[in-house]
């Protein structure tokens, strides 16, 4: 029993960081805010999105243009702790935790790049 124990106390130890992230333009304060289910995955890919162009939304891609890479700052919000959610709640969880930090930074027109929820 013991074995069991510990292998899943390492499974819960190789699980990436869920949750909530910013990435922050440092000259002009604008920030778009993103969910993902491997922080650290996003972390390790955005400077290469970036980089590229390949970010989605058009505002951060002139601002890239115009600041450069060395603008942006990638920076993780909130996670979630999955030892407190059932596993098929995690997407729900992150996505929650994601809307209550646009709404706390509302990151919209001059103050950051995501666009604002369709009401439905």
């Amino acid at each position: 029993m013991d074995r069991r124990r510990q292998l899943k106390a390492e499974y819960k130890q190789m699980l990436p960081p869920m949750g909530v992230y910013q990435i922050k333009n440092t000259v002009n304060g604008r920030v778009f805010i993103g969910h993902s289910m491997n922080l650290n995955g996003n972390k390790n890919s955005y400077p290469m999105k970036l980089e590229f162009e390949s970010h989605h939304h058009p505002q951060l891609k002139e601002d890239l243009k115009e600041y450069g890479t060395e603008a942006f700052k990638f920076e993780v919000l909130e996670t979630i702790d999955p030892e407190e959610i059932p596993k098929g709640m995690w997407r729900d969880a992150v996505k929650k935790l994601e809307e209550k930090w646009l709404e706390k930074l509302q990151p919209f027109g001059e103050k950051g790049y995501n666009k604002p929820k369709k009401k439905r």
